[in-house]
């Protein structure tokens, strides 16, 4: 039998090397890569070439799903498996649109982690029921594709110009975009529009 390969992402040390013992229990699996950031993922990934990646939606420098969906760019032959500890409705549709493969809160049981794993490696698709029933029943974000990027740009501290500049816009476009989403999410101003969609999920 085939090893199956995992790549972990997860921030907080002790929750790290619990699920890696966790997995190393199991025959057939090996933890090839852990990191704690989400900048990491896809260095590490192409580094170790593994066949899974768990990675926690809240990470430090890029959250899970951005790292995934650059993951899916760079590797595709990695699927990836989210772990969320909360459940903010607009993140499962991010996740799907991210081609993400799995879905599950953290406070799975360690059986049925190690069964989605070995579910999305074989080229399933694993997503928590209340969690898909939570998504299915919220609203969905009011916000462009755009204005979703440059507010989600401006959520890591990024200023106008240098929003501007990674996204190949003019300074007064960003401006524009940023006064849309504010307006769009009856927000007071930027950073409580930030709020409001981090907390939607649609960020």
């Amino acid at each position: 039998m085939s090893v199956l390969r995992v790549l972990l992402a997860e921030d907080m040390l002790l929750l790290r090397e619990a699920l890696v013992e966790l997995l190393h229990l199991h025959d057939g699996i090996d933890v090839v890569a852990q990191v704690s950031s989400g900048l990491e993922i896809v260095a590490a990934a192409e580094r170790h070439r593994p066949d899974v990646a768990v990675i926690d939606i809240d990470l430090p420098g890029m959250d899970g799903i951005t790292a995934a969906a650059e993951l899916n760019d760079r590797l595709p032959g990695c699927r990836v498996l989210i772990l969320t500890a909360l459940s903010r409705p607009g993140e499962l549709r991010r996740a799907l649109d991210a081609r993400v493969a799995g879905f599950v809160p953290k406070d799975i049981r360690p059986g049925d982690l190690v069964a989605a794993i070995r579910t999305v490696a074989a080229g399933g698709e694993v997503v928590d029921p209340a969690l898909a029933m939570t998504a299915l029943r919220a609203p969905e974000s009011p916000l462009t594709q755009r204005e979703t990027e440059v507010l989600r740009l401006s959520a890591t501290g990024a200023q106008p110009l240098e929003i501007a500049e990674r996204l190949f816009l003019t300074y007064g476009t960003v401006r524009n975009y940023l006064t849309s989403a504010v307006t769009k999410l009856g927000a007071r101003n930027r950073i409580d529009a930030i709020r409001i969609a981090s907390e939607a999920g649609w960020l």
